[in-house]
């Protein structure tokens, strides 16, 4: 048994569907955000609005602390830095990878957990 097709309607068809899944599909990026140790109380809540808007929108956010000079002897004032911006958002996010030390950068990666429980509705 055969069944005799068009195969320029098949193929028009077939990459029609395919367009129509790119279309419905949501890409979402990783942004980033950087701070450096010595940023001040109002710095720091501007750029933490802005990163709740990335959370919100579903993308993860990689923040990366930087260090200066000698600033690099005072490690564990980068690490409290990182924990206050986890503690500020609360129960909101996931941390997806803990803060780690490479160089002279500390990152860390967060992503929002409300934004996943939306998706699995």
């Amino acid at each position: 048994m055969c069944k005799i097709t068009d195969w320029g309607k098949y193929n028009y068809q077939k990459t029609k569907q395919q367009q129509r899944n790119r279309k419905n599909t949501k890409v979402l990026d990783m942004k980033q955000m950087r701070f450096g140790l010595k940023i001040g109380d109002h710095d720091l809540a501007v750029k933490m609005r802005k990163v709740t808007g990335f959370l919100e929108i579903g993308h993860k956010v990689k923040i990366t602390l930087f260090f200066r000079g000698r600033e690099l002897a005072h490690k564990d004032i980068g690490f409290k830095l990182a924990e206050r911006v986890i503690n500020e958002f609360g129960d909101t996010i996931a941390v997806d990878q803990a803060p780690q030390l490479n160089g002279k950068q500390l990152t860390f990666v967060i992503r929002s957990t409300q934004h996943a429980k939306v998706k699995e509705s």
